[in-house]
């Protein structure tokens, strides 16, 4: 037996460890089993080069945990290690500047990621552990079995013991403050969450599966066998060629990853790079709903099919996180925080190479089957806004394949639609109008009056949609956009003509504060336009600019007028012969009845009138017929 000190020069990395690892003490499991998985992988190259001539038998991977001896291990049959390589790798610690480092990320406000930069995958077990054992023997011909001892301080014990199997077991003695990591759900949840996807089969404990026999009389019965529960899947479809996999193997791994979805995705993008960085991965694009922000965080990133985080906001594409699945990359740092990968020169390159990857396949479907990706558009068009809002370079791809959809269900590019609308929706300034719903059943009368014009009208309906128009307004060349509720229709698309109206001034000025008084200060402002006499007497619009700011604020843009109550335009067509009926009408009772009820309809039409309000407008209408 030998004794030593652990060759720091520090005192106190244990308690650095523990102290600015511990919010995420979980992963001392992740950095052991993938220390067993390297061992492993180099007993296989070994083989493989011919530099280790037996067998390598059953390299599987055993995690054991013991609850009454409060020990947890984990054990492989991997190229070991002897006694000098035990003395090189596990007791010199390259620390000098731990305490400097340590300065620094305090000041920075960064409290993790030590282990990364220091190399101490091993070290961090002592975050749960009192006490650890190495027990190894070296695939060396002639190789000892050593075991090293240590108790969470710089002093360590080394001796030789008898083991008969090549490879490592590492033993956790459990700190008393530590005990969660006794439970089995524990441990096998980590497992699942870390080492999914790890290429060497890890076993921990056991699974009970049913076969089925036949009994004494012939029947079949149900024979409960248990075996080793295997955790991962070794080969999982991103490792595997594009070539090799067909659809249902696609939609399998798609289960596999996300097993309590039962809505299958519309098409994924198989990612394949080895220049000039090693990028593999799966990206299924799911059908955004239209609270798209319930979809985050379902891309899983891992390094060398180890698990880093599924928290990728700020490392791809803000529009990027709406979609599912895996990114695999060697050149993402294994153990940094998530500041330091949204800086990292790689990570952007890798980020920007996906962005491209995403927009190539939606081109290549949008060519090859146009009529199917229209039936997927509904399903992703979210999403495609959400790129062409955020992300600059996508946009400009973009514009290839994004559609606009009218209230008939048709479907154009921004080139085919302004083609399609030119001749009638051109206005006076030579600007293309794009009329646009929101709502096809709220708005069906605008919808309709405007179709009654010849214009054609647009259908607009997800939550992004004004940050969208807005967008689209500064993108496209001599474009506006106006919904189909924000002016009488005469008045949607300016025109040098003008109808002339039936009222004077006086008139005007006669009406206007009778029907003011009529509203009872709702948010209403009175306006008078020279509209044909088969208009409506009486309708509500609601103004493009305001409304759509609000709308915008309802996503962040604008926080402050998030709280402002809608207006709307009440407005009279001058030329309607009711209209002049009011104005001829001496009895204030009877007259103030038929602006009430002229309110009331236009009110209907908009969906706005609700309640004692609609209670009211019926009894009143019975009472007029």
């Amino acid at each position: 037996m030998r004794k030593g000190k652990i060759n720091v020069q520090t005192e106190n990395i244990f308690p650095i460890i523990k102290k600015f690892l511990y919010s995420d003490h979980e992963i001392f499991l992740r950095e052991l089993i993938s220390n067993a998985v390297d061992a492993t992988q180099k007993l296989k190259t070994l083989s493989s080069m011919g530099e280790f001539k037996g067998d390598t038998g059953d390299v599987k991977i055993e995690v054991k945990l013991d609850s009454k001896a409060k020990t947890l291990a984990i054990s492989d049959k991997g190229i070991g290690m002897t006694a000098d390589e035990v003395e090189k790798y596990i007791n010199q610690i390259a620390f000098s500047s731990a305490e400097e480092w340590i300065d620094k990320v305090k000041s920075a406000g960064e409290n993790n990621g030590i282990i990364g930069h220091f190399g101490l995958g091993f070290y961090s077990s002592f975050m749960v552990a009192k006490k650890v054992e190495i027990q190894t023997r070296s695939w060396q011909k002639g190789a000892k079995a050593v075991k090293w001892e240590c108790e969470g301080n710089p002093e360590f014990e080394i001796s030789e013991i008898k083991k008969k199997e090549r490879g490592t077991d590492i033993i956790l003695h459990i700190a008393d403050d530590s005990t969660e990591f006794l439970e089995e759900s524990r441990i096998l949840a980590l497992l699942k969450k870390y080492c999914k996807f790890l290429p060497v089969e890890i076993l921990f404990g056991k699974e009970t599966e049913y076969k089925t026999e036949k009994d004494e009389k012939g029947e079949d019965k149900q024979v409960p066998v248990e075996k080793d529960r295997i955790i991962n899947n070794p080969k999982p479809a991103w490792t595997q060629k594009p070539a090799d996999l067909k659809d249902e193997d696609y939609k399998s791994f798609y289960r596999e990853l996300y097993p309590l979805t039962f809505e299958e995705p519309l098409f994924n993008i198989h990612l394949n790079v080895d220049y000039p960085f090693t990028l593999t991965g799966i990206l299924y694009f799911p059908k955004v709903k239209q609270n798209f922000e319930v979809q985050r965080d379902k891309i899983q990133l891992y390094s060398n099919q180890v698990f880093v985080t599924d928290s990728v906001e700020g490392i791809v594409p803000d529009f990027l996180t709406l979609l599912h699945g895996v990114l695999d990359s060697p050149d993402i740092p294994l153990n940094v925080s998530r500041s330091f990968l949204q800086s990292d020169s790689n990570v952007k390159k890798i980020s920007g190479h996906i962005t491209k990857k995403v927009a190539d396949k939606l081109e290549e479907l949008f060519k090859s089957n146009r009529e199917d990706f229209e039936k997927k558009w509904d399903d992703i068009k979210i999403f495609i806004q959400y790129g062409m809002i955020s992300d600059e370079k996508f946009k400009e791809r973009a514009q290839k394949f994004c559609l606009l959809k009218n209230v008939d269900d048709k479907y154009f590019t921004f080139e085919e639609y302004r083609n399609h609308i030119k001749t009638e929706q051109t206005d006076k300034d030579k600007k293309v109008v794009h009329i646009y719903a929101s709502h096809k059943e709220d708005q069906h009368s605008f919808i309709n009056a405007a179709k009654e014009r010849g214009y054609d009208v647009l259908l607009m309906d997800t939550p992004i949609d004004s940050h969208f128009i807005q967008m689209l307004e500064t993108t496209l060349e001599d474009v506006s956009f106006v919904r189909v509720d924000a002016d009488v229709v005469e008045k949607l698309i300016k025109k040098d003509d003008e109808l002339p109206s039936k009222l004077s001034d006086e008139q005007k000025d006669k009406l206007k504060p009778i029907v003011e008084k009529q509203l009872e200060n709702q948010t209403f402002h009175v306006v008078f336009e020279n509209l044909s006499e088969t208009d409506q007497p009486m309708l509500i619009t609601q103004p493009e600019f305001m409304r759509r700011m609000k709308d915008m604020s309802a996503l962040g843009g604008m926080s402050y007028m998030g709280n402002m109550p809608d207006t709307y335009n009440l407005v009279i067509n001058t030329n309607h012969p009711t209209i002049s009926k009011i104005i001829d009408e001496t009895d204030e009772t009877s007259q103030s009845k038929l602006i009430s009820q002229l309110i009331d309809l236009a009110m209907l039409s908009k969906n706005l009138l609700k309640g004692e309000k609609l209670t009211t407008f019926i009894k009143r209408s019975v009472d007029l017929i």
